[in-house]
C-alpha cells in the first residue's frame, strides 16, 4: 500500500532527500532509496511497503532474540519487505534484499490478530522493521491500548528524531550491533557504525527494555580488540544489558566459516568480566543461553533451543537470594 512517507526534505520542486535513516538518500522524480520502498513522486516521498507483510507468525520471544522481556512466552511476529543495510551475511536476503510477495494487514487486523492469538503482543522482525516507520507508529498505540506489547528487532540505523518517536510507543527492542569498526560496517554492512551506537545510547536512556547481539563472523570481527571494544561500549550504557553473541554460519554473500565453539565461549569470557547476563546463541553450548543470578549464581531460567523454563525467577527477584535482577516478567 502507498502511502506518504515521514521525515523527508525538499531539495527543490523536483528533489528530495530521505531523513528517516543516515543513508540521506537524494532522490530525483521517480528515483526510490536504498531501502527499497521510500521514493519520490512528483517531488514529495512517498513509501510502498506500508501494511504489507512478508511473513505472520508466533515465535517465541527467545528467537527474537530477548531474554530478559517475559521469558517463556509467544509473541506474533512479522516484517516488510526493505532493509537499508546490504550485509553480506544477510539470513533473510531474500525479503531484505530482494522484493517478496507481501499480504495487507492494516492496523487494525494486525492487532485482531495478536489478540486472537493470544499473544503479548507484536515484534517486528524478519527485516529492518524501522523502515515500517509509519505502519508502527499507527499500530503501535492501538496494540498498546488493547495492552499489548510493542517490540522491534533491528539495526539500529535510523536517524535521532524518528528514533525518538518510535520510543514512545515501544517497550522492548533487540538491537543487531553488528561489529565495533567503521571498516566493517562499511565493507560488511554498506553502512556506518556511528550513527548505531549513538541511537543504542539513545535507547538506554529511554527506559525501553534493550538487549544486544552480535554476530561473530570469523576473521572480520572476532578479534580480542574488538570484542574487548563491544563490551566496554555495552559496560559503559549498563552492566545489566544483556548481551548475545551469536554463532554466524556462511549465507549470501559471504562464505567465511561457521563460528567455532572457542570463539563464542572466548567472546562470553571476555565479557562476563564487565557484564551481568552474557548469552551463547545460534549454537548448542551446555548453559550458553540460561540465566543465572548475578549475587548468588543460582539458576533463575534454563533454555534449551527457544524453550524457557523458569526455575528460580519470581516477579522479577532470584527466589533464593531475593536480587532484583531487571527481568520483566
Amino acid at each position: 500500500m502507498i502511502k506518504p512517507a515521514a521525515y523527508f526534505h525538499q531539495v527543490d520542486s523536483s528533489t528530495v532527500i530521505c531523513d528517516l535513516c543516515p543513508a540521506d538518500c537524494r532522490l530525483s522524480d521517480g528515483k526510490t532509496g536504498i531501502c527499497g520502498s521510500r521514493f519520490n513522486r512528483a517531488g514529495e516521498l512517498f513509501t510502498d511497503n506500508y501494511a504489507e507483510l512478508v511473513t505472520l507468525a508466533m515465535d517465541p520471544i527467545e528467537k527474537k532474540p530477548l531474554y530478559h522481556f517475559y521469558p517463556g512466552s509467544e509473541i506474533l511476529s512479522t516484517g516488510p519487505n526493505c532493509c537499508n543495510l546490504g550485509c553480506l551475511n544477510c539470513q533473510n536476503w531474500s525479503i531484505s534484499q530482494e522484493k517478496a510477495p507481501t499480504i495487507q494487514f492494516n492496523p487494525e487486523r494486525l492487532v485482531q490478530a495478536a489478540l486472537d492469538h493470544q499473544s503479548i503482543g507484536v515484534a517486528f522482525t524478519y527485516s529492518e522493521p524501522m523502515l515500517w516507520f509509519e505502519y508502527i507508529m499507527d499500530v503501535a498505540p492501538l496494540l498498546r491500548h488493547n495492552g499489548l506489547k510493542v517490540v522491534l528487532v533491528t539495526n539500529g540505523y535510523i536517524n535521532s528524531d524518528p528514533l525518538a518517536d518510535l520510543l514512545k510507543v515501544t517497550d522492548a527492542m533487540n538491537v543487531d550491533l553488528k561489529g565495533m569498526s567503521e571498516d566493517f560496517y562499511r565493507r560488511i554492512c554498506k553502512g556506518r557504525l556511528q550513527p548505531v551506537l549513538e541511537n543504542v545510547r539513545q535507547i538506554a536512556r529511554s527506559g525501553v527494555h534493550l538487549e544486544l547481539t552480535n554476530l561473530i563472523i570469523p576473521g572480520e570481527n572476532d578479534s580480542d580488540a574488538q570484542v574487548g571494544e563491544l563490551v566496554d561500549f555495552v559496560a559503559s550504557l549498563s552492566e545489566t544489558i544483556p548481551l548475545h553473541f551469536s554463532a554466524y554460519h556462511p549465507d549470501y554473500q559471504m562464505e567465511n566459516p561457521s563460528t567455532p565453539e572457542a570463539t563464542l565461549l572466548r567472546a562470553r569470557q571476555m565479557a562476563v568480566k564487565k557484564l551481568r547476563f552474557v548469552y551463547i546463541g545460534n549454537a548448542v553450548i551446555p548453559g550458553g543461553s540460561d540465566t543465572r543470578c548475578p549475587q548468588c549464581n543460582a539458576l533463575l531460567i534454563s533454555r534449551s533451543g527457544y524453550r524457557a523454563a523458569i526455575t528460580g525467577l519470581q516477579d522479577g527477584r532470584c527466589t533464593a537470594c531475593g536480587t532484583t535482577v531487571g527481568i520483566r516478567q
